[in-house]
C-alpha cells in the first residue's frame, strides 16, 4: 500500500508525480496535468486518433533491444512476436539485430511483409497447423520447434530440403507466477516431459527426429512460464536442460550446438509488482551455464533467449475516455474501452495502475474501479486505483504498461472496434495499425 493510499488528503500531491517504474521513460507530466508521451501531448494525440488508442515509444522498444544484446552478447536474443506483432515494430527489431520467435502462419505473413530476415525467424507453437509449417518452410525460416511426435513425422514429410530443428522439453521448472501462464511443469500442453514413463519423452523426440532426413536437430528447447521475476528459476531451467543434452549425446551420440531458454521475464504493472534483473540475470545465468557444462564435460551450447514483454511492455499507454461515473458503495468509472482491447485481468487477474490526464485538479483522490463497457461484469481494467473525486465524462485516462499482450490479445466482443496503434518518437506521431471500422467489421459478419 501506498502513502497516498494510507493518507488520501495527500493524494493530491502524489497525483503531482507519475508511479516510479511503470511509465514508459520519456512520459513526464506537463503544465494543467498534462501526459507528455515521448515528447507529444496525449490529449492532442487522443483528439486526433481517437479513444481508446495503443500509444508505443519508439525508442523505448529499441533501447529495450539494445540491453539485451549488451547484457548477453554472446546469446541470441529472439523477440516474441505475440507480445506485439505488426510490420512496424518488426522492422524495429530487426534494424536493432535481435531474431524472431513467430508461431503461426499470420506472424510469418507480417515478419514477410516487414521484411524480416527468414534465417533469424523461429516458428513455435504447440499444435501448429500444416498451413503453418508450410508458410515457414516456403519463407525458410532458420528453425522450427518441435513439440510434439506428429509434428516431426508431419514437418519430415513437408519439408525438401534440410530444415534445422530444436525440441521442447518441458524442464519441470515451476516459474512461480500464475497457474495460466507457467508452461514449464507437468501437466502442460507444451513440449516433451523429461519423465521415462511418458510415452512422448524426450528420447522419443530424438530418435524421431534424428530419423528424418529432411530434418537436423540442433538442439532443445523449453519455456518455463510469462511474468517470471525470479532470476533462480532460469538458472534451474538451465542446469536441467544441460543435463538433458549430456544424456542426449550419451544416448544418440549427437551433442547439440543450442540451448534456447525462452523468455517470460517479468516487468511491474503495479507499484508492489517485481521488475526483472536482466543484469543479474545474465550474470548468473552465464554462470549457471559454465558450471553445468564444465562439470559434465560438454561444450557450451549456443544460448537463445525470447524476450517479449520486455522489449515492449513498459513502452506502451492506453489512453481512454470516461463514458460514465457510477457512485455508491464502489464508485465505476467506465471508460470506452475494455476487456475487448485489454481482456489481460478477466483472463488472469492481472492488475493495473490508471490516472486522469488532460487537466490539473487539486479534488481528493479515492478509491475507484476503472471498468470497460462490454456487458460482463468481469469487464474491469484496473480495481481500487486512486482518481480524483471530480472525475468525470469526457476525462482521459491513460493506463501504463501496455504495450505487449493488448493489441495481440484484442478482440471485436460485443462487435467493438479494435483501437488503433500509434507509434511516437521525439514528439512525432506514426499510425502503425488503424482503428478498425465498421466496414471492417461487417466484411467479417
Amino acid at each position: 500500500m501506498t502513502l497516498s493510499e494510507l493518507l488520501p488528503s495527500l493524494g493530491c500531491e502524489a497525483a503531482d508525480r507519475l508511479e516510479p517504474g511503470l511509465w514508459p521513460r520519456r512520459t513526464h507530466l506537463g503544465a494543467g496535468g498534462e501526459l507528455l508521451f515521448a515528447g507529444a501531448p496525449v490529449s492532442h494525440l487522443a483528439a486526433r486518433f481517437g479513444t481508446p488508442t495503443y500509444l508505443i515509444d519508439e525508442a523505448q522498444v529499441r533501447e529495450a533491444a539494445r540491453a539485451y544484446g549488451r547484457a548477453l552478447p554472446e546469446a541470441e536474443v529472439a523477440f516474441a512476436g505475440k507480445a506485439l506483432c505488426t510490420r512496424g515494430v518488426l522492422r524495429w527489431i530487426a534494424e536493432e539485430g535481435l531474431s524472431l520467435d513467430t508461431c503461426s502462419a499470420g506472424e510469418i505473413a507480417v515478419a514477410r511483409a516487414a521484411g524480416f530476415p527468414a534465417e533469424r525467424i523461429l516458428l513455435h507453437g504447440n499444435a501448429k497447423t500444416p498451413e503453418d509449417l508450410k508458410a515457414a518452410l516456403e519463407y525458410g525460416v532458420g528453425r522450427i520447434v518441435l513439440d510434439s511426435l506428429d509434428e516431426v513425422e508431419q514437418l519430415g514429410s513437408l519439408a525438401h530440403g534440410v530444415q534445422d530443428v530444436l525440441v521442447r522439453v518441458t524442464p519441470g521448472v515451476r516459474g512461480d507466477t500464475h497457474e495460466a501462464v507457467t508452461t514449464g511443469t507437468e501437466g502442460q500442453k507444451f513440449g516433451f516431459s523429461l519423465r521415462s514413463d511418458v510415452r512422448d519423452n524426450v528420447d522419443r523426440a530424438v530418435t524421431a527426429v534424428l530419423a528424418q532426413p529432411s530434418l537436423r536437430l540442433t538442439g532443445l528447447h523449453c519455456h518455463i512460464g510469462s511474468q517470471v521475476s525470479r532470476v533462480d528459476r532460469y538458472e534451474e531451467a538451465a542446469r536441467r536442460m544441460i543435463e538433458v543434452l549430456v544424456r542426449v549425446r550419451e544416448n544418440h551420440g549427437v551433442a547439440l550446438r543450442e540451448l534456447d531458454l525462452g523468455g517470460g521475464h517479468a516487468v511491474p504493472y503495479v507499484a508492489r509488482d517485481d521488475s526483472f534483473d536482466l543484469t543479474g540475470y545474465a550474470r548468473r545465468l552465464r554462470v549457471a551455464l559454465a558450471y553445468e557444462c564444465s562439470s559434465q564435460d560438454f561444450p557450451m551450447p549456443r544460448l537463445v533467449i525470447e524476450p517479449g514483454r520486455a522489449i515492449v511492455g513498459a513502452a506502451g499507454i492506453t489512453v481512454y475516455r470516461v463514458c460514465a461515473v457510477k457512485r455508491g458503495s464502489r464508485t465505476f468509472v467506465a471508460v470506452d474501452g475494455g476487456m475487448s482491447d485489454n481482456p489481460r485481468p478477466s483472463l488472469y487477474g492481472a492488475r493495473y495502475t490508471a490516472r486522469l490526464i488532460g487537466r490539473h485538479t487539486k479534488a481528493a483522490r479515492t478509491p475507484m474501479t476503472v471498468v470497460g463497457r462490454h456487458c460482463e461484469a468481469g469487464d474491469v481494467l484496473a480495481a481500487d486505483v486512486y482518481l480524483p473525486d471530480d472525475v468525470h465524462v469526457g476525462d482521459l485516462i491513460a493506463v501504463p504498461c501496455t504495450g505487449a499482450y493488448h493489441h495481440s490479445l484484442a478482440s471485436n466482443y460485443n462487435l467493438v472496434s479494435r483501437p488503433p496503434l500509434v507509434s511516437v518518437h521525439d514528439g512525432h506521431a506514426t499510425l502503425l495499425v488503424p482503428r478498425e471500422t465498421e466496414e471492417d467489421l461487417l466484411r467479417r459478419c
